[in-house]
């Protein structure tokens, strides 16, 4: 395939949305963007100055501190993959805890959040050959993309994989935890004022429940190279 294109993949928590935009921005080429990093990364920004906890969100005050939150990629040629700094500090590890996820559904709701982290957003993808993630790529930040992916599977699935996934990085944790965050981010992701989580018109939806994650990769392979 000759000409660039943007393809937008969006879809429910735990559906292997960046395991897939990564395996397709390497084969073909392209910048990959994890929208979700950068919204854990102001999370974790919040954690960490105490603006956010399972009592208080101090909504304001993040508001005000969002021209001090600087966020970029950096390529780590080890890991195949850039990874997220937050104010020069590399945070790759720290904003995939379950604290963070207990808590990014509510940051991302800020509609100031969105606005500034949409605006970096198309600004990396002016130039197409670029596969981002996320939850209103195909709806909001690249409503023009000339492939739209929506990716589902049901709950159980998504938190057994989540789940399997934190005890493999030495997490301590509970399935009966992973699927409740799980559950609850959907509710906030599709029933925010800004920008909820829906499928574009003109998106595919993949249901992942039962796909391996070559056969996933194949079938995308196939949608781009029929633009």
């Amino acid at each position: 395939m000759n000409k660039k294109i943007t393809i937008a993949i969006d879809g429910f928590s735990s559906t292997g949305k960046s395991t897939l935009a990564k395996q397709l921005a390497k084969h073909l080429g392209y910048i990959y963007v994890d929208t979700g990093a950068m919204y854990r990364a102001v999370t974790f920004y919040a954690m960490q100055n105490q603006l956010i906890s399972a009592a208080s969100f101090d909504k304001q005050k993040l508001i005000q501190d969002l021209p001090n939150i600087k966020l970029h990629f950096v390529f780590n040629p080890t890991l195949g993959f850039a990874e997220m700094y937050l104010n020069d500090v590399n945070v790759e590890k720290e904003i995939r805890t379950i604290e963070v996820s207990s808590f990014v559904s509510k940051v991302a709701e800020v509609s100031e959040v969105r606005s500034k982290l949409v605006e970096q957003q198309q600004e990396m993808g002016q130039n197409k050959g670029i596969v981002m993630d996320g939850r209103d790529i195909g709806t909001v930040v690249f409503p023009d993309a000339e492939l739209k992916i929506f990716m589902t599977a049901s709950a159980q699935t998504r938190a057994q994989r989540r789940y399997d996934e934190l005890l493999e990085k030495g997490d301590n944790v509970s399935f009966e935890e992973v699927l409740k965050n799980v559950e609850e981010r959907d509710y906030i992701d599709t029933h925010r004022d800004d920008s909820p989580l829906v499928m574009a018109d003109d998106a595919i939806e993949i249901d992942n429940s039962y796909l391996s994650r070559e056969e996933q990769f194949q079938a995308v392979l196939d949608l781009v190279a029929t633009i």
